[in-house]
């Protein structure tokens, strides 16, 4: 780092990526301290982007240790959205050398008058944690900063840090930029088109050739049941922890929702009372006090154990933790493996991780997953193309500041991985956007927010419009939350809205650990006391439920009829046993289809192993396909294996198959048609609405409330599809519907696999351990939890028997 290089680093966790990258820093620092004797370091030298601002204080104390310990008179600080006044106006006096960051912070000080002068100092640029932010609208955060940053300091020097990512070398292209391939010439270019310097360097992968060891253990049921279904299983397993908890000198307990972190905490001081004042919780939704506060302790060795969610995935160090365990499937080998290196989190330490299934099939995951992480294949984390709202974000905050010139900047965003392929014309129509509000709004002055000035400079003179942008600036959206705090006391996090909305006074709810009464709402703020009520609801929180990963998906199918080779998959024998007595297990070449009748009509189940999102739209597609071969109606039911089209009338399958059910040839237009695409896209334009500034989310203190930002996203979303169909939000809305939501691409490879493979269809009778968790997870949206168990149990009784579900005019003839 020395020579000024750029770079990727690549290295397990717990192996010291964070002071490998920072020492380099320091290093080179060093170097030209020395060669400046008696001349102080002024000014912001280096910026760390996080992507977790929780983290930046870890991280900035960490450096300035490191600082301190060799001599370097650099002053390191962080600056996130949790930072206090007094703080920022101090850091706008004199930034530290070091600015521990993260990508919203840092468009803010983008947006700062005489932004150029805060980083004319600036020689290095440190994106940590790159895989967590790559494939997220703030990771072009990222690009759009750095392309400007470039311009402003040519020879910056560029690094990212990741510990677990499948495509290496395309990670580090979108970091560094599409300008990078300039260095792929044969004579090295050190001018880009419009004169502009580019690096003298081109940037390098640093690959480490550690092979930290993972022990993946399992906790294998003592009875396996045959019919498995989700949820079944966890919580009996709980027992099964304490000694794990007991043995260790700390314990990370993931699980893969708030919700479930919420239950379990509470389960385990159901069952192990003792444990009170060892066990905390952790999650996002948590105040940030006391989430602080839980890390403190967890440092300091001072509690046992946390159940906690990706809140804690990351992190620098966490000495005193020895194990972690997964609860449930973590639907990703990179999720597995980062959450494994928080045990042993040092380069000569074993990380080593217990696998707690919820039902009896996730075994078979956990097989998979000791087998791919032995192999260190890891997913690839796919980066995003033209979120134009994150561009009209970025060129507002460009604008309230001290201005842009369109042609300038045109090529930096140009040089960017995301916008690499821009036109001329969507550039014209960005423009149009933020001068004029475009064709639609153009009527109306409160969406003409910049000026072109005579010198051909946009930029923003209202004080007002700029207020509100710096308010608006970032890419996290989602669900309006509103805060819980006891009367009397202090804040205790935040929950969503709608869960709020249908409590009444005297409902008693779980957050926190802790048994709530709900009192009263003001504001945005849901008044509660403490209860002594020992049950009441857990809060949920929306798009909490996971799919498979395409690779996890893949390892799967390869795993399911890969025999007794491990304690997993001999524990799962007797399931895959009943499964083959009327039906098949299938191999990776083959796609089985089941159908029979039951007292609910005639179903047909179908098995992909893709996931919940592909599942979903896949049996969309296919009832779509099917009612055009005759008049039929369906409903649909899925879980990351297979789903399930179930219909009042036999369902003409074998006739479906012979016209190419499954091809993939006018997919995205049987898709349209199959699909409400309009209410998709509208949904997903909420988000882009709120990004790109067409609704304000309101006032610190005063923010609007969801159903308005709701109503007027959706007016938008009315006005230019009737008027403007070209509006390139709009585009992008119905982009992300597809491409994101219902994960169209790898659909698409879905298709193209079954095409490959042997249709297997086959007439068990009855419902088939297969498909078992389907109807459980369709049954569970119409009953409560013990009327589920109790059908469940029934169903299982009969199904154990070798009782054939009556047929549906079997059914009907008993009623008449």
């Amino acid at each position: 780092m020395a020579q000024q290089h750029s770079g990727l680093l690549n290295a397990p966790t717990g192996t010291g990526k964070t002071y490998a990258v920072w020492g380099g820093v320091v290093n080179a620092a060093m170097h030209a301290q020395a060669k400046k004797r008696g001349t102080k370091v002024l000014g912001l030298q280096a910026i760390w982007i996080t992507p977790l601002r929780a983290l930046a204080g870890e991280i900035a104390e960490s450096a300035q240790r490191m600082c301190d310990g060799v001599g370097l008179d650099w002053k390191v600080g962080a600056r996130t959205g949790d930072t206090s006044t007094k703080e920022r106006a101090a850091q706008k006096k004199a930034l530290p050398q070091l600015l521990v960051t993260t990508p919203e912070s840092l468009h803010v000080l983008l947006a700062t008058k005489g932004y150029a002068d805060l980083f004319k100092h600036l020689d290095w640029f440190i994106v940590d944690e790159w895989h967590e932010l790559l494939g997220s609208k703030r990771g072009v955060q990222v690009e759009l900063a750095l392309s400007r940053l470039k311009a402003l300091r040519p020879q910056l020097g560029i690094w990212g840090i990741s510990a677990t990512i499948g495509n290496l070398e395309e990670a580090m292209d979108v970091l560094h930029g599409a300008d990078q391939r300039a260095f792929a010439a044969d004579r090295p270019r050190t001018v880009d088109p419009m004169g502009r310097p580019l690096y003298r360097q081109p940037p390098v992968l640093v690959r480490s050739t550690i092979k930290k060891p993972i022990e993946v253990r399992s906790i294998i049921p003592e009875e396996v049941e045959r019919y498995p279904w989700a949820g079944h299983l966890g919580l009996k397993l709980a027992h099964r922890l304490l000694p794990i908890i007991e043995q260790s000198t700390s314990t990370l307990i993931f699980t893969n929702t708030r919700a479930q972190s919420e239950i379990w905490y509470h389960h385990l001081l159901d069952i192990a009372p003792e444990l009170a004042g060892t066990i905390a919780l952790h999650h996002g939704s948590l105040d940030r006090d006391m989430r602080e506060w839980v890390e403190k302790a967890l440092d300091e060795g001072r509690l046992k154990a946390v159940v906690c969610t990706s809140s804690l995935d990351l992190g620098v160090d966490f000495r005193p933790v020895e194990t972690v365990v997964q609860v449930g499937g973590p639907k990703g080998v990179a999720r597995f493996v980062q959450r494994a290196g928080r045990s042993g989190h040092r380069p000569d330490a074993v990380s080593r991780i217990w696998f707690l299934p919820t039902h009896a099939l996730e075994l078979v995951e956990a097989s998979a997953l000791r087998q791919a992480a032995e192999a260190g294949s890891i997913e690839a984390r796919q980066p995003l193309f033209r979120c134009f709202d994150v561009l009209a974000q970025y060129l507002m905050t460009l604008a309230v500041s001290d201005g842009f010139s369109p042609t300038t900047v045109y090529h930096e965003v140009r040089s960017t991985w995301c916008f690499q392929d821009i036109t001329p014309t969507e550039w014209e129509w960005l423009l149009t956007f933020i001068t004029t509000g475009g064709k639609s709004l153009a009527a109306y002055e409160e969406f003409r927010k910049a000026a072109v000035d005579a010198d051909g400079m946009i930029q923003v003179h209202a004080r007002r419009v700029a207020l509100r942008h710096r308010l608006s600036i970032g890419t996290i959206v989602g669900n309006e939350s509103m805060a819980i705090k006891l009367i009397g006391g202090g804040r205790i996090g935040t929950v969503e809205e709608w869960f709020i909305n249908q409590l009444k006074p005297g409902d008693v709810f779980w957050f926190a650990g802790r048994s709530l009464e709900f009192v009263r709402v003001q504001g945005l703020v849901a008044q509660v006391r403490k209860s002594r009520e020992q049950k009441g609801k857990i809060p949920s929180w929306q798009g909490g439920r996971m799919p498979l990963t395409s690779y996890m998906a893949k390892v799967l199918r390869a795993q399911l009829t890969a025999g007794e080779g491990n304690a997993e998959m001999a524990a799962v024998q007797p399931i895959l046993a009943r499964q083959r007595e009327t039906s098949i297990v299938p191999t990776e070449d083959e796609l089985l289809i089941e159908r029979f009748e039951s007292r609910e009509g005639y179903h047909v189940v179908i098995y992909p192993f893709e996931g919940r999102l592909v599942h979903e739209a896949m049996g969309s597609l296919l009832a779509f396909r099917m009612s055009l071969l005759r008049p039929i109606t369906f409903s649909i039911a899925m879980n990351d294996y297979g789903f399930e089209l179930l219909s009042d009338q036999p369902i003409p399958i074998e006739e479906a198959l012979d016209n190419d059910l499954f091809s993939p040839q006018d997919l995205l237009s049987d898709l349209q048609r199959s699909l409400n695409a309009t209410e998709m896209a509208k949904r997903k334009f909420r988000d882009i609405a709120s990004i790109a500034g067409l609704v304000f989310k309101g006032m610190p203190g005063r923010p609007l409330k969801e159903r308005h930002m709701r109503a007027n996203s959706s007016l938008f979303f009315d006005v230019f599809r009737e008027h403007e169909p070209d509006h390139l939000l709009l585009r992008q809305a119905y982009d992300e519907a597809f491409d994101v939501q219902l994960e169209l691409p790898r659909m698409r490879e879905a298709l193209e696999r079954i095409g490959r493979q042997r249709i297997v269809l086959k007439d068990p009778g009855r419902f088939t351990p297969f498909a078992f968790p389907i109807l459980v997870d369709r049954l569970r949206e119409k009953l409560t939890s013990e009327q589920l168990e109790d059908r469940i149990r029934k169903m299982t009784e009969h199904l154990e028997q070798g009782i054939r579900p009556r047929s549906a005019k079997a059914s009907a003839a008993k009623r008449r």
